[in-house]
Formats: structure tokens, C-alpha cells, sequence
């Protein structure tokens, strides 16, 4: 038996996908961020505006209208429907070294405005350089390392304001 998928889209119009539709999807990926697909012989191109992969929500394009939708899978109702979280939704403000290593670059100060992805500081660990991106859109509160410092693994390195 296939899994069946929910879809939510605007956060108003809710429908369920079984596993099998997706199966016998039809998909050519024309660029980067666009799509064709192709299911019982309807066709339609969408162009992904932005993704959430962590939460399964997406910003999409089809015929020049914006809409967007978030994906749920069983487990995920099955989360819900026991009041539980996976905890996606807090606000990230801390950035963590995830290892020991050297500060190689910082490339921000205290209230510079940054955009999710944006590379915050480049740690190099195990002759490999580990660029550290905002975990969301905000203002840098305090910058707690320097160029050529060495940090532990956990260190804080960066907060955003909340």
C-alpha cells in the first residue's frame, strides 16, 4: 500500500495525494527552479519561487499565479494528531560552530541586516572550509569570534536579534 500525502495550499484549500498519483507523476526539469509535469494527460509548468525543505513548504509559480503549499506525509499527521512537534517552528537566533576549527573569514557585524543562506563566517575544520549561513532573514545582534581564533565545537559564534 502507497503512502498518501496532504497538501495545504494559501493555508485554506486542503487536499490528499495518494502515494500512487505521485508514482505515476511525470516530471522534466526544464531549468534550475522550473518544472513540467505531466499526469493523465494534463500538463502544467510550475517555477519553484522558494523552498523550505526542513518544514515541506514551497513557493510556487503555474500560470503566473503564486501559491503556497505545504506537504505533509503520514507521519507528520500522525505527529499532529498526538499534539506533538518536531520543534521547526522556534526561531534560530544562535549560530553554533557544529565543529572545532579556525575562523577563517567573518563577513558580518553587529547590525548588519542578513537574508536566510547568507554566508555568516567561514570556519575551516579538518583542512575543509565550512562557510555558515544565516538560518533566516534578520539583524546580527553580537559577533562573538574574530579572524584567526580557534573555536570548539558548540562555541557560539553569532546571534541574530529576535
Amino acid at each position: 500500500m502507497s503512502a498518501t500525502y496532504k497538501a495545504v495550499v494559501n493555508d485554506s484549500f486542503e487536499f490528499s495525494i495518494p502515494g500512487d498519483d505521485i508514482e505515476t507523476l511525470d516530471s522534466v526539469s526544464e531549468t534550475k527552479n522550473k518544472v513540467h509535469l505531466l499526469q493523465k494527460n494534463k500538463s502544467v509548468t510550475a517555477e519553484v519561487i522558494s523552498k523550505d525543505l526542513l518544514n515541506r513548504t514551497y513557493t510556487i509559480k503555474v500560470n503566473g499565479n503564486r501559491y503556497t503549499v505545504k506537504i505533509e506525509n503520514e507521519l507528520d499527521a500522525l505527529i499532529a494528531e498526538m499534539g506533538l512537534s518536531l520543534g521547526n517552528d522556534s526561531i534560530e537566533n544562535e549560530i553554533h560552530a557544529p565543529m572545532p576549527g579556525l575562523i577563517l573569514e567573518v563577513n558580518v557585524k553587529a547590525g548588519d541586516t542578513v537574508s536566510e543562506g547568507d554566508s555568516l563566517c567561514v570556519l575551516e575544520a579538518m583542512k575543509m572550509e565550512n562557510a555558515l549561513g544565516a538560518p533566516r532573514d534578520g539583524v546580527v545582534k553580537a559577533v562573538h569570534i574574530a579572524t584567526g581564533e580557534t573555536v570548539d565545537k558548540n562555541a557560539l559564534l553569532i546571534e541574530l536579534e529576535d
